[in-house]
């Protein structure tokens, strides 16, 4: 992560210095920075007729007054800013100054919680996933290490990066996770790195087969049995507020909001074998867990004053002697039963019994669940929304409203009876799949029967977990999708 420091605006004698520069000029440090070079700088960013437009760059090359650079970076109108915008803002900058090893960002007038919003942006930019490489040459690797940030009030922008720094770190626990490869992180070993997310203040419980049996995880269990690498559910909990009663008496503990996670940590698509070509990819079919773990850091990291939960069910799916069997009929932690038609499908029997369990051993105030569902919503989506389901208007605004304001979004697909009647089986309770029309909506149909009537959306994020190319705050890569979307719905909405 980037050294982010605050220190007072005054220009810098050396190095590199960033410009926020707005369509109308705005309040920033360009005119003095102009006059000590002479007018280099607004000499050349007319030659480049740059116009400070949102997500362009112009770079000056060794100006005068000691600098070896200015970058200016187009923000648009400085009134009508957004924390989006300015977090883009960060991340182009962060990628014009890849080959300096330090530079300072003069964030002008704006407030502090934007001059925040621009380190975050430039944080998240920075992220490398690069252990595995061992003969990088390091003229090839980026050099940016730290960043002062150039501010009007050093206390107010502290405060305001404190719970953003959460945030990123939370994003990359994420992004780590979902990088890994196969072969390092199996089911046991994300359990173990969520149990070293107790530094934190959570409070983690494991549980392993023994107790997955014991308990009635069939459906689950059921995915995991084609695999050498036993399965794990595990249950995170951060205590960030006390509860009370509506009659004002304490009652020791709020409700909590519940978070749970698709962790399949590789998908062959057991003997119903999925194609080899880009079967590597599904290394991220645990990419729901992994924001859920990452969610729960950030809530952590920056002390959320709210109870909450995340579960994750960890299995690796494979075809074997032992695997599960297309026409298998499984007995789920519920009590119903399912009629695997396809064990492709294996991600819904996953959070069928840990949504169930969730809900009856906790009693959340809500449930979201974060899934690599289907394919389905890639064609019908792309990689630019992830579709949304819930049984209730209420948490389905907010969490449209939230996705507006990170840029991590989503769009609402329906739920009705008529798609779940094609879940009728001849010899169950149910089937796993329908046929290929809607096939996304009859998958989350599949999920809201495990619910119980409890308070949920589903998010299938299948299109948004892994980013084949750049974009201003992402490199190509794992995304940590839904982490700040649901830290923003927890700030926003639910915390005391």
């Amino acid at each position: 992560m980037i050294d982010i420091s605050f220190s007072k605006s005054a220009l810098p004698k050396s190095g590199a210095l960033v410009l926020l520069v707005g369509e109308d000029g705005g309040a920033d440090l360009l005119a003095g920075a102009d006059e000590a070079t002479g007018g280099a700088i607004s000499r050349a960013l007319a030659a480049a007729e740059f116009k400070g437009k949102p997500g362009t760059t112009c770079t000056i090359l060794a100006p005068g007054a000691g600098l070896s650079r200015v970058v200016a970076i187009g923000i648009g109108q400085h009134d009508a800013l957004t924390q989006r915008v300015a977090e883009e803002a960060g991340g182009h900058a962060c990628v014009a100054l890849a080959r300096d090893p330090a530079a300072a960002f003069a964030t002008g007038g704006i407030s502090a919680e934007l001059g925040a919003a621009v380190a975050l942006g430039a944080t998240l930019r920075a992220y490398r996933f690069d252990r595995y490489r061992t003969t990088e040459r390091a003229e090839d690797k980026p050099r940016l290490t730290k960043l002062s940030m150039l501010v009007a009030n050093v206390a107010k922008s502290k405060e305001a990066w404190a719970p953003l720094k959460a945030t990123a770190d939370g994003v990359f626990v994420s992004r780590d996770l979902v990088s890994e490869p196969p072969n390092i992180l199996f089911p046991a070993e994300m359990a173990e790195r969520c149990r070293a997310l107790e530094a934190l203040g959570l409070k983690v419980e494991v549980l392993g087969p023994k107790e997955l049996t014991k308990l009635g995880f069939g459906a689950l269990l059921g995915v995991s049995q084609g695999s050498a690498r036993e399965p794990r559910v595990v249950v995170m909990h951060w205590n960030g507020a006390s509860g009370t009663s509506t009659k004002g008496k304490k009652t020791g503990r709020a409700q909590p909001i519940a978070f749970v996670g698709k962790g399949v940590t590789f998908d062959t698509g057991g003997i119903s074998i999925k194609p080899a070509g880009g079967m590597e990819d599904m290394k991220w079919d645990m990419a729901g867990a992994g924001t859920v773990v990452g969610l729960m850091a950030t809530l952590a990291g920056r002390n959320a004053k709210v109870d909450a939960i995340g579960l994750v069910g960890l299995v690796e799916n494979m075809p074997s002697g032992t695997a599960m069997r297309p026409g298998d009929v499984v007995k789920s932690y519920s009590g119903q039963t399912i009629e695997v038609l396809n064990t492709d499908a294996e991600g819904r029997l996953v959070l069928a019994d840990v949504l169930y369990y969730c809900q009856q051993k906790y009693d959340p105030k809500f449930m979201v669940d974060l899934a690599t569902l289907t394919g389905a919503m890639i064609v019908s989506l792309g990689h630019e929304y992830a579709g949304y389901f819930s049984n209730d208007d209420t948490l389905a605004a907010q969490l449209f409203a939230v996705a507006e304001e990170t840029g991590e979004k989503l769009w609402r697909m329906p739920l009705a009876d008529c798609y779940d009647k094609q879940l009728k089986s001849d010899i169950a309770d149910m089937k796993n799949i329908t046929g290929r029309p809607g096939s996304a909506i009859t998958a989350a149909q599949f999920i809201q029967r495990f619910v119980n009537g409890k308070t949920w959306a589903h998010l299938d994020i299948a299109g948004l977990a892994w980013s084949s190319k750049d974009t201003a705050t992402t490199p190509k890569g794992a995304t940590a999708y839904g982490v700040r979307l649901l830290d923003r719905l927890v700030s926003t909405y639910y915390e005391g």
